[in-house]
């Protein structure tokens, strides 16, 4: 089946560009995932939802997506937090790496493909830079720190649009150590030495460890290859991040590493920029004791992914308002679509359906012009609106099933889960229990393990202990 094509606005070109991909329904994205520290907050959400929408959509035009998102596990927040607790910088990262994921699901965010961790990506990381220094496009320093002569470079800047003789004064954050063994100020690390209490690995060089830049390039390379179609994240990694992801794989691989960039808009709060000092800095947890976490998904849909967004308690208010109108239209067709079993199609209802799909075409078409998920939004509000303005008590089965699936469909692009099981109570938990015992004092084992199973696919989790069966929500 032939894919319709869709427009992406590349970062690197600064225009929307058709997308083709390297490989006909295939598509290979690598996303820049969380430094894992501490519990992810809303800035970090605003990526993960956003990308893991475009890919929903793009596997619902029938592409195959291979998603690569990694965690960033080892840092300088890791190693002081680490330090503070008195624990290995690994116990720091497992712990947020396991609180993001929950985070994550929270929000029906995919897992991807590969989450690859930096930690576990070591020797690529070596093998990338000795070929580079090989190349000449890197060099040692007297201690041990590899440095990337950035002007081997000569696209360097392209992404960011940077001239590099106007950058001498502007590259000083990337200076970790050693500024004074540099050749050049714009030069950026690759490798550095240890200090007392931090993690290390072996090199050729020196014990220590790699800079942020080539973790990346090297995850990208293992779980995508040396081309990939989109690589993408922040606004705030266009520069110097993805800049000299480029010019490290573009360097080392000799050919183009990703055909399109794309990036989100800032996340401000009541208008301001987040920070702790400002107060206004609010993790993702935080959000969901309020808040179901749908209502910040459909929130940080209802932008266009590129603009800047503003979070505030009204906004929020607004976007769970919006969803409970998408829910409770959903809810009333399934309501309509159980009740009313022995009735079919009427010829009204069969052009009503047909009529519906107006909005489907609405839907993808926005989801065609690099990825507008407010416009879908706005697709969907409108086929809401059709639905309850078509719909009664005397409804047909098949038309508030149809009606529904249409609805489903679009809402699951968007992970949105608007069609909620109700939580099983207490004491439903304990009767199955019981249930599953009673099969197995009667040898019935297969039945026991359909129970167990039974549960654990509404999030209860048993326990078989000395004491009996013990139970938890997961």
């Amino acid at each position: 089946m032939e894919i319709e094509t869709m427009k992406i606005y590349n970062t690197l070109t600064r225009k929307k560009e058709e997308f083709v991909p390297l490989e006909e329904g295939k598509v290979k994205m690598y996303v820049c995932g969380p430094t894992v520290y501490n519990l992810i907050h809303i800035g970090n959400a605003r990526p993960m939802i956003v990308f893991d929408t475009f890919r929903r959509y793009m596997e619902y035009k029938g592409y195959e997506v291979n998603y690569v998102s990694n965690f960033t596990d080892v840092d300088d927040k890791i190693i002081r937090k680490a330090n503070e607790e008195g624990v290995d910088p690994s116990v720091i990262s497992e712990r947020y790496i396991a609180e993001c994921k929950k985070d994550m699901a929270a929000m029906n965010i995919k897992p991807a493909t590969t989450h690859p961790k930096a930690t576990e990506e070591i020797d690529g990381m070596l093998d990338m830079i000795e070929t580079l220094i090989e190349k000449g496009n890197a060099y040692v320093a007297g201690d041990g720190t590899v440095y990337f002569r950035t002007r081997s470079f000569s696209d360097y800047g392209k992404l960011s649009h940077k001239n590099l003789d106007d950058l001498q004064g502007g590259m000083r954050s990337l200076l970790v150590s050693g500024e004074e063994q540099k050749e050049d100020p714009l030069d950026f690390v690759l490798w550095k030495p240890k200090k007392e209490g931090e993690p290390y690995w072996e090199s050729p060089w020196c014990e220590g460890r790699p800079g942020w830049h080539i973790e990346c390039s090297v995850m990208s390379k293992r779980y995508l290859g040396e081309q990939i179609d989109i690589h993408a994240g922040g606004e705030d990694l266009i520069f110097p991040h993805h800049e000299n992801e480029i010019a490290q794989s573009e360097a080392c691989n000799g050919k183009e590493f990703a055909h399109y960039w794309m990036h989100n808009g800032f996340l401000n709060i009541d208008n301001k920029k987040m920070s702790k000092s400002e107060g206004n800095f609010f993790t993702v947890r935080e959000v969901g004791e309020q808040y179901d976490l749908q209502v910040l998904r459909f929130f940080m849909l209802s932008a266009h992914y590129r603009s800047p967004l503003n979070f505030s308690k009204e906004l929020m208010e607004a976007a769970k308002n919006g969803l409970d109108r998408i829910c409770t239209c959903a809810q009333n067709l399934k309501y309509l679509s159980e009740q009313n079993k022995q009735k079919e199609l009427t010829e009204e209802e069969k052009e009503n359906l047909k009529k519906s799909q107006v909005y489907v075409r609405k839907f993808e078409d926005s989801m065609d012009d690099d990825c507008n998920t407010a416009d879908a939004l706005s697709a969907i509000f409108e086929l809401v609106k059709f639905a309850n303005s078509t719909v009664s008590e005397s409804v047909s089965t098949a038309y508030a099933k149809g009606l529904l699936d249409t609805l489903q469909t679009l809402t699951d692009v968007c992970g949105l889960i608007i069609l909620k099981e109700e939580e099983l109570l207490d004491e439903d938990i304990e009767a199955k229990i019981a249930e599953r015992q009673a099969a197995r004092k009667a040898k019935d084992f297969a039945k026991a393990d359909a129970i167990r199973k039974e549960l654990a696919d509404q999030g209860i989790i048993l326990e078989d202990t000395r004491e009996g069966v013990k139970w938890r929500r997961a």
